[in-house]
């Protein structure tokens, strides 16, 4: 039984209203997204033999095709012209399997948690009724894709539960300075949202790490299969400093997928998609991060995400510049220039 009602554009009021920079800017972002969605979901549906797997699979193919013909029929009544995101020139579906079953709804949560990200921010801030309508919409097909993967990954014993910990007996507060303490002396054990950031930037790097192997292995010009090698490497080395903060306070992390990629390499997918989509998914790992930081209470911790999000800003400019020297970067909707230049 479906959740939610296919959604249909409609018209805004009866006086037209002009799409605001949120409103364009989110909606071109989500179109990028689900082309890519597209190509990659589309390769994933040539190989798959569980029946559930392929269930969440066809279902999250489903939304990615729905949202990007959504959004082109909003640009068409804008007269806006339509992306060019990626096309079936990026994809080979008859490209033998890369990964398994289990590394889809795997893959399809990681990614299901950046667009939950995309779609929640735009929410509050688009204005015009149907624009917000079709976000809020997006949402909701996202919550549901999140929720059946979870569900079919806990019924196959593919999932890890997060880090259990002691129900509290009691309320109770901070006394002294030292609970900030991560470096030196009196170190308190790691409360609950830092567990939890942890796990989930562990979760989401573990995966990251998996695709990234599948991506350099098939990769075929030099500097995009170093520059996947490279990510590969700054994953692994993100994986091994988070997990020893959980292992520090006897908690477990999340075990390595690189054992759910063969040993094909033979290219699925186009240069440009490989780069684009790591540069675009460790654009999401800083807000990830950053968001991790901003609940964190142990100063070790906190200097620790600041050196990831160094990382990985460094790891994105390397990658746009690929991506600019090749002609592959597409350029987001930007304000009116008004200066002679």
């Amino acid at each position: 039984m479906e959740f939610f009602k296919p959604f249909k554009p409609g018209t805004p009021s009866s006086v037209h209203e002009r799409l605001t920079s949120v409103e364009i800017g989110k909606l071109w972002v989500i179109y990028m997204g689900n082309t890519l969605s597209q190509c990659i979901l589309g390769y994933f549906l040539q190989h798959v033999d569980d029946p559930d797997v392929k269930k969440v699979v066809s279902y999250a193919k489903g939304l990615s095709d729905e949202f990007v013909q959504n959004i082109i029929d909003i640009f068409n009544k804008e007269s806006m012209p339509i992306p060019k995101g990626m096309t079936s020139e990026d994809v080979n579906l008859g490209a033998p399997r890369l990964f398994a079953d289990e590394f889809y709804l795997h893959y399809l949560k990681y990614v299901g948690k950046a667009g939950l990200s995309i779609y929640s921010i735009a929410v509050p801030l688009v204005l015009r009724k149907d624009v917000r309508d079709f976000f809020i919409y997006c949402l909701n097909c996202n919550m549901k894709l999140l929720s059946m993967a979870n569900d079919v990954m806990l019924d196959k014993g593919w999932l890890m539960k997060p880090p259990a910990i002691p129900i509290p007996e009691k309320i109770d507060f901070v006394e002294k300075q030292n609970y900030f303490n991560g470096f030196f002396g009196n170190v308190r054990p790691l409360h609950a949202l830092e567990i939890t950031h942890l796990y989930d930037n562990l979760e989401n790097n573990v995966v990251s790490k998996a695709l990234l192997i599948g991506f350099s292995q098939t990769a075929k010009e030099k500097k995009v299969k170093e520059y996947l090698l490279r990510g590969k490497d700054i994953t692994n080395k993100h994986i091994e400093i988070c997990s020893q903060k959980l292992h520090k306070d006897n908690l477990p992390s999340p075990p390595l997928l690189d054992h759910l990629v063969s040993t094909s390499d033979f290219a699925p997918f186009s240069e440009k998609l490989m780069v684009y989509h790591k540069v675009d998914m460790f654009s999401m790992k800083i807000r990830f991060y950053s968001n991790a930081l901003s609940l964190n209470g142990r100063q070790d911790l906190a200097a620790m995400y600041v050196k990831l999000v160094a990382d990985v800003g460094l790891y994105m400019e390397d990658g746009s510049n690929i991506l600019i020297d090749n002609g592959w970067l597409e350029q987001p909707p930007h304000a009116a220039k008004r200066e002679d230049s």
